[in-house]
C-alpha cells in the first residue's frame, strides 16, 4: 500500500519588523483608541471609578479589626472577669463586620455591574464598527490572500475579545486590587515609614519580573495568533472542500493536517504554562520574604514598646493587601499582550484606508449604458495580469458578449465595470463620464448583476427576492416572480413564499436570483454564465427569464452558451487578456478568426450533426 503524503505544516504569518511591531503595540496607542470608543460611556466609567474608591477603603476593615481584636483580647486576659468585655468586644467586632459586608455587597455589585455594562456595550460597538468599516473596502480586500475568511474571522474576533477583556480586567478585577493596594501603601505608611517601605520596594521587584515573564512570554502568544487564524482558515477549507475530501477517501489525510497543527498549538500552550509556574513560583517566593520581614520588623517595634501585638497582624494583612494586585500583574501583562497582539491585526482591518471604496462622485441618474473601455490594463492583487490594453465600446440599449475561452479576462472586465476593482492603466467611461468619478452607490443602485452562482441568503424566499428592492410590496415580488418563472413552483410549496429559501434546488435559486433582478430593475445588466451550472430544462427557463430582462436594457454578457451568444447584437473576442476581434457574429464568423474557432468548437461539442439527424428522423 502506498505511503500517503505526509501533511504539510501550516505555515504562520511572517513576523513583521520589529520597528513596526513595537510603534503599533504600544499600550498608550491602544488606550487612546479605545478611549474613542468609551467616551459614549463616560458616565459609567465615572461612577465604577468612584464605587472603586469607596471599595478600597471598606477592604481595609478587615486589618483594622484584627488589630482591634488581638490588642483588646491581650488586655482582656488580664482582667479578672474578661467574659462581659469579652462578649462587648465580639458585639463590636460582629456588628462592624457586618455593616462592612453589607456595604461591600452593593459596592461590589454595582462596581461589578457597571464595569460588565462598559465590556459588553464595548464588544457591541467595536464588532459593529469593524463590520460596517470592511463593507466600505474594495473587492480586493476580501480576494487579499492576508484576507482569507479564517483569518479575517479570527482576527475580528479575537481583537474584539482580547480588547473587551482588557476592559474587564482593569475595571471589574484589577482596578479594584490596585486602589485597595494603594490605600493599604498609605495606610502602612502612616503607621511606619520603614514598615511601608518594604511595602513600596516590593512592587518594582514584581513590576521588574512581570516584564520578563512578559517579553518571554510575547513570541509565544504572537506564534499562537498565527496557529489559531491557520487552525480556523484549515476548518472553513476543509468544510467547503468536504465533497472533494470523501470522494477521494482523504479523511485520514485531512485529520492528519489538523493533528499537526494542533500539535504545534499544545506545545506553545505547555511552554507558554510552563513558563508563567516558573515566574509565579519566584513571586511567590518574593513575596513570602516580604512578609518575614514585616514580621521580624513589626516584632521589633513591640519589642521596643512602640507597637502592640495586634500591629503584627495588621501589617501582614495590609502587606497582602499591596502584593494581592501585585501578584496579579502577570495577569495584566498578559491581557495587555493578548489585546495588542489582536489588536494590532483588528486595527490594521479598522483603520486601513486605502481600501475604502471611493463612494460619491457624479450622480448616475438617467443612466444609458454607453461604455467605452480605453488601453486598460489590470492585474489582480495576486500578482496575475488579466487584461492588457483593452479598447472596445459597448452601446447603448444592445446586448454585447464577451466572447472567449476560460480566464481570457471576461469576468474581470465586468469586475471593473461594477467597479470591484479598478483599473492600473487607462480609463472606463461610461456616458461620457470616467467610471472613477461615478458615485458607486448610485451606480450600482442602476446596474444588475447575475452570475453563474448567487448568493441565497438564509431567510424566506420573499426576503431573497426583496433584497432587489427593500420597499418592494408582496404583489411586487408576485410579479418579479412571474417573470422569473418560478411563481408556480413557489405557491406549490407548503410555505409559499415563506418558504426557506436555502432548500431550492440549484436552479430554482438562480430564479430567484432573477426575481430580485426584476424587481431591482436596473437599465444595465450583466450577465456572467447564469445558466452554466443548471441542467438543460432549468437552462431553457432561465433563458426564457433572461430574454425578459434583455429588452429594452444594455446587456453585457459572458457566456459559454451558443445560443445566448448568437442572440447578441455585439460580439467582443478576448483571448490572453487582449481584445483581438469586434463585430457582430454573422461578420466575425465570416472572417474565420478567432471567434469562428470558437464557435466551431462549441458546435463540435454539441454533436449537432447526431442533433440534427435525430431532428429531422
Amino acid at each position: 500500500m502506498p505511503t500517503p503524503p505526509q501533511p504539510r505544516r501550516v505555515s504562520l504569518d511572517k513576523k513583521p519588523p520589529v520597528e513596526k511591531k513595537e510603534r503599533r503595540a504600544l499600550l498608550w496607542d491602544i488606550l487612546k483608541k479605545l478611549a474613542v470608543f468609551a467616551q459614549p460611556y463616560r458616565l459609567l466609567i465615572i461612577a465604577t471609578l468612584a464605587l472603586t474608591a469607596l471599595g478600597s477603603f471598606t477592604a481595609q476593615v478587615n486589618a483594622f479589626v484584627l488589630r482591634y481584636t488581638v490588642d483588646t483580647l491581650t488586655e482582656i486576659a488580664t482582667l479578672a472577669e474578661p467574659w462581659e468585655a469579652g462578649i462587648r468586644m465580639l458585639m463590636i467586632i460582629s456588628a462592624v463586620l457586618l455593616t462592612k459586608e453589607i456595604l461591600s455587597i452593593f459596592i461590589s455589585f454595582g462596581q461589578r455591574f457597571f464595569g460588565e455594562k462598559i465590556r459588553i456595550n464595548l464588544s457591541r460597538d467595536l464588532s459593529q464598527r469593524i463590520i460596517e468599516r470592511i463593507l466600505t473596502y474594495r473587492m480586493a480586500f476580501y480576494t487579499s490572500s492576508e484576507n482569507d475568511s479564517g483569518k479575517l474571522q479570527t482576527r475580528i474576533d479575537y481583537g474584539v475579545s482580547s480588547l473587551t477583556s482588557l476592559v474587564q480586567n482593569f475595571f471589574i478585577d484589577m482596578l479594584p486590587l490596585f486602589a485597595n493596594a494603594i490605600v493599604a501603601l498609605i495606610i502602612m505608611f502612616s503607621t511606619n515609614f520603614w514598615v511601608g517601605m518594604v511595602g513600596l520596594v516590593i512592587i518594582p521587584i514584581y513590576f521588574f519580573i512581570s516584564q520578563k515573564q512578559a517579553k518571554r512570554l510575547q513570541g509565544f502568544r504572537r506564534q499562537m495568533r498565527g496557529f489559531r487564524e491557520a487552525k480556523s482558515g484549515l476548518v472553513i477549507s476543509l468544510i467547503n472542500s468536504i465533497s472533494v475530501v470523501k470522494s477521494f477517501v482523504r479523511e485520514s489525510i485531512e485529520a492528519e493536517k489538523h493533528l499537526t497543527i494542533q500539535k504545534e498549538m499544545t506545545d506553545n500552550q505547555l511552554r507558554i504554562r510552563s513558563i508563567g509556574f516558573v515566574y509565579d513560583a519566584i513571586k511567590t517566593f518574593i513575596e513570602q520574604i516580604g512578609v518575614v520581614v514585616i514580621i521580624l520588623l513589626t516584632a521589633y517595634f513591640v519589642l521596643q514598646g512602640e507597637m502592640t501585638i495586634g500591629m503584627i497582624l495588621f501589617h501582614v494583612m495590609l502587606f497582602q493587601n499591596v502584593a494581592a494586585p501585585i501578584r496579579q500583574l502577570h495577569r495584566i501583562y498578559d491581557q495587555i499582550n493578548n489585546a495588542l497582539t489582536y489588536a494590532e491585526g483588528f486595527f490594521d482591518i479598522l483603520e486601513d484606508d486605502k481600501q475604502v471604496e471611493n463612494i460619491a462622485g457624479i450622480s448616475s441618474d438617467n443612466l444609458k449604458g454607453h461604455i467605452e473601455l480605453k488601453h486598460v490594463d489590470f492585474t489582480y492583487p495576486n500578482g496575475t495580469q488579466a487584461l492588457k490594453d483593452v479598447s472596445f465600446t459597448i452601446k447603448p440599449n444592445r446586448i454585447t458578449a464577451l466572447v472567449g475561452l476560460s480566464g481570457a479576462g471576461k469576468s474581470t472586465i465586468i469586475n471593473l465595470l461594477v467597479k470591484f476593482y479598478a483599473p492600473d492603466a487607462g480609463t472606463i467611461c461610461l456616458d461620457g463620464h470616467d467610471l472613477a468619478d461615478c458615485d458607486t452607490h448610485e451606480l450600482r443602485q442602476r446596474i444588475g448583476l447575475v452570475l453563474q452562482s448567487n448568493h441565497i441568503f438564509s431567510g424566506t424566499i420573499s426576503e431573497n427576492i426583496r433584497y432587489g428592492n427593500m420597499n418592494a410590496n408582496e404583489d411586487d415580488i408576485i410579479v418579479a416572480a412571474k417573470k422569473a418563472s418560478i411563481h408556480e413552483q413557489i405557491i406549490g410549496l407548503a410555505d409559499g413564499y415563506e418558504s426557506t429559501a436555502k432548500s431550492l434546488s440549484g436552479g430554482q435559486q438562480q430564479r430567484i436570483a432573477l426575481a430580485r433582478m426584476f424587481l431591482k430593475d436596473p437599465p444595465i445588466v450583466f450577465l456572467d454564465e447564469p445558466t452554466a451550472s443548471l441542467d438543460a430544462i432549468a437552462s431553457q427557463q432561465v433563458k426564457k427569464s433572461l430574454d425578459l430582462i434583455k429588452k429594452d436594457r444594455t446587456v453585457i454578457m459572458v457566456s459559454h452558451n451558443i445560443a445566448q451568444i448568437i442572440d447578441a447584437d455585439d460580439l467582443v473576442v478576448i483571448e490572453n487578456g487582449e481584445v483581438v476581434e469586434t463585430g457582430t457574429h454573422e461578420v466575425l464568423y465570416a472572417q474565420r478568426g478567432k471567434y469562428f474557432e470558437i464557435f466551431s468548437a462549441m458546435s463540435d461539442s454539441l454533436n449537432l450533426d447526431k442533433i440534427s439527424q435525430t431532428l429531422n428522423g
